[in-house]
């Protein structure tokens, strides 16, 4: 019998002036693990006339995990933090109980051609950590945990996992691993998770049970334990998941929660624009999205 619980093709949304793909919430799979929302990020070209912006806005209850495979994007949040980030490195930011922030393309890349690739991530955060203070940590990509096996490399992007930690300031028992191999291969890495594990697949292909899956979907694993796959050559997947939460957690645009009212309080607040500005990014906003009902 085949070890995948679900498939979860990619739907197009838009954030604003850019399509991404969107994996995660699903209506049949709210979470893998403590992951909550998961977008794919182009591939896409932009001319020297457009620009990644994402104006500010706010979230609470969550961390935002920022991973690019090409292009670049300037950070800037309401703690005083300013940061490009580039491939390969981890953006991680922590809303805990509020914080704005903003992605633009840097200011020197902004007349020119440019590509962007990437993914954006949420992961929730413990009930008892939901009102935390912000925080935000930039982890450069030579201090992501590499390592190779025969054809196969890893990387742990976030969490715990081959008895690996990455450096990325995470809050509950998760795993990010980044797995690439140049031959096709058989993977077993089963004992070395735990919890829930979906499994994304960027570039190339994987089979299981005798089915060929390829890019752009998530594959969901009814046991973490008995992972197995082969990969194709020159493929590269991203494997995720972790240890799920006894509480279920509830969604409201950019705020996560595990209370409901928690929610409706961070809504009024972004509407009375009662949340922290951005030094140097404050004169635009998102505004909180009105919904018309049909």
């Amino acid at each position: 019998m085949s070890n995948i619980q679900l498939i979860i093709e990619e739907r197009a949304a838009n954030i604003g002036n850019f399509l991404v793909g969107r994996l995660l919430p699903f209506r049949e799979k709210r979470m893998v693990g403590p992951f909550i929302f998961i977008d794919h990020m182009g591939p896409t070209k932009m001319s020297e006339r457009e620009n990644f912006d994402v104006q500010p806005h706010p979230h609470i209850g969550l961390s935002t995990l920022t991973f690019l495979f090409e292009g670049s994007i300037m950070h800037r949040d309401s703690i005083g933090s300013e940061i490009e980030i580039k491939p390969g490195e981890v953006n991680w930011m922590t809303a805990g109980k509020g914080i704005v922030h903003s992605e633009r393309t840097p200011e020197y890349l902004r007349h020119s051609e440019k590509h962007m690739h990437g993914l954006q991530i949420w992961v929730a955060l413990p009930k008892e950590l939901e009102n935390m203070e912000p925080n935000f940590a930039h982890v450069d990509k030579d201090h992501i945990p590499y390592w190779m096996e025969g054809d196969v490399s890893y990387k742990l992007i976030a969490g715990e996992a081959f008895g690996r930690r990455s450096p990325v300031p995470v809050y509950s028992k998760l795993y990010m691993l980044e797995i690439k191999s140049s031959t096709r291969q058989t993977i077993s890495i089963g004992h070395e998770l735990y919890g829930e594990s979906g499994l994304y697949i960027l570039e190339g292909a994987v089979e299981n049970d005798g089915n060929r899956y390829e890019p752009k979907q998530i594959l969901v694993a009814k046991e973490s334990k008995l992972c197995s796959f082969t990969i194709e050559a020159h493929t590269t997947v991203y494997l995720f998941g972790g240890e799920p939460f006894p509480e279920e957690r509830f969604i409201d645009w950019n705020f996560v929660s595990s209370s409901k009212e928690t929610l409706v309080a961070a809504r009024q607040n972004w509407i009375d624009q009662r949340f922290p500005k951005i030094n140097g990014d404050d004169i635009e906003f998102v505004p909180y999205p009105t919904r018309i009902k049909p």
